[in-house]
């Protein structure tokens, strides 16, 4: 295991044919040059050229832009990339800001410190102003995550490949896990950790939380935890197998996200009538909560602009759903006939669906490639129930109900959840040891 605070290095921009930024403190290009107000980089060639406002022009396969402790504001950063808070904004950083070619344009990452990136993370994907317990529980679940991926790439020598697909005529199982970075150790979007440099508020509570839990992972037989958590479990988090590779986790396991003495309220969500009774209905849970107050304080912003995130419900008409699954999947599945769960995890979500057209019967799976196939963006989660009826005359429906369950993947630690679970008075130890299961706490540094 790690005995030292590594240095990582996060991919905030990809494949672009220009980047633009603005040093807003005198920066330090390639150690020699010093620059200050608006840049511009574009490729040229194998050759990275800078323009900068004051004047200076400077070229290099590679520049280093260091800012210090000043701010570098990098322009036009897209954020939740595909899903359905997808915007573009632009964000500030301290440090070194490294930019690289690519296969298609130039790469920016920022250099930092695990501590120090992990500030940014605790405050771009949960409020700064989050209960302290809170913070703290998703600063050790963060760095756990981190942690294992990187000892992970060490000992490999290599990244996983992002993407596994097992596909044929009938059946298209894809899953998705860490982006195939070759440039650097994680994205800054969901898909891998949220990381917004200094663009967010950094608290009090936030800086705190790290501090006092500062090399402090998760481990379990002896290994570090490959933790991981959604915004909402929708009632009972999901397993490790229904969202990647085919192999039990012991401490990524199915709980019910609740009071220990409301455990017979969660059902074998497995079994499609269980499934559908859990789904429309509205149990009981931690992330079951409406408090308006409470969600302004642990959300960010853009969050908040989710309100449906325990139930929801999507309806579609035949025409809209036969568009979408075209062009997402770019099959044409003609008049779609049917959508028919043929598995689901522990949680409920469906891992594998029979969507049956008029031209084409298909399978698909995992979680998340049924999230794209069936949204414009994503939806929510894959813990849905359709609801359908033929029209007697074409013996095709008219309209697609989908009700579901949940934000997210669902497997490991649920923010929601998490969250009221530390606002109920719950430490930081008990919010982990509830979700998952059979871990310990171990400083690494």
């Amino acid at each position: 295991m790690m005995t030292k605070e590594p240095l990582i290095h996060v991919g905030i921009i990809e494949n672009r044919t220009e980047i633009r930024g603005t040093c807003l403190e005198a920066c330090l290009v390639n150690a020699r040059d010093r620059v200050r107000g608006e840049v511009t980089v574009v490729r040229n060639g194998d050759t990275l050229e800078l323009s900068a406002q004051s004047g200076e022009r400077i070229t290099g396969a590679e520049l280093r832009i260091d800012a210090g402790e000043g701010r570098f504001l990098l322009h036009n950063v897209t954020i939740g990339a595909q899903f359905h808070w997808e915007r573009v904004e632009d964000q500030s950083f301290h440090g070194v800001l490294r930019l690289v070619r690519d296969a298609r344009g130039i790469t920016a990452m920022n250099e930092s410190g695990l501590e120090e990136y992990l500030k940014s993370v605790i405050s771009s994907e949960m409020s700064a102003e989050s209960p302290p317990e809170l913070l703290q529980a998703h600063a050790i679940t963060s760095r756990s995550w981190l942690a294992a991926m990187l000892e992970q790439q060490w000992e490999s020598k290599k990244l996983k490949e992002a993407k596994r697909s097992l596909e044929s005529r009938e059946e298209i199982i894809r899953w998705y896990d860490r982006e195939d970075h070759a440039l650097f150790n994680v994205c800054a979007d969901d898909h891998c950790q949220r990381y917004q440099g200094i663009s967010k508020a950094f608290s009090p509570a936030a800086f705190d939380a790290v501090e006092a839990t500062r090399g402090i992972v998760l481990t379990c037989n002896d290994e570090i935890c490959d933790a991981r958590y959604s915004k909402s479990c929708g009632g009972i988090t999901e397993v490790y197998r229904a969202a990647w590779d085919d192999r039990e986790v012991p401490y990524l396991s199915a709980v019910y996200d609740g009071p220990r003495d409301l455990l017979e309220l969660a059902m074998k969500l497995v079994d499609e009538t269980n499934a559908e009774a859990w789904i429309t209905s509205s149990p009981p849970a931690y992330c079951n909560t409406d408090s308006i107050e409470l969600l302004a304080r642990i959300l960010p912003g853009f969050d908040q602009e989710t309100k449906d995130f325990y139930r929801w419900e999507v309806n579609y008409s035949q025409e809209e759903l036969s568009e979408i699954l075209s062009s997402r999947m770019g099959i044409d599945f003609g008049k779609v006939r049917a959508l028919d769960p043929l598995a689901r995890g522990e949680s409920g979500r469906i891992t594998r669906l029979r969507i049956e057209g008029e031209k084409r019967t298909l399978i698909v799976g995992k979680e998340l490639e049924i999230r794209r196939a069936l949204s414009r963006s994503h939806l929510y989660s894959s813990a849905f129930v359709v609801r359908a009826a033929a029209d007697p005359e074409t013996g095709f429906p008219n309209q697609f109900q989908l009700r579901g369950a949940g934000w997210g993947h669902g497997v490991g630690l649920c923010q929601i959840g998490a969250a009221v679970m530390a606002e109920l008075g719950h430490s930081y130890e008990e919010i982990l040891k509830h979700y998952f299961r059979g871990c310990e706490m171990r400083r690494l540094y």
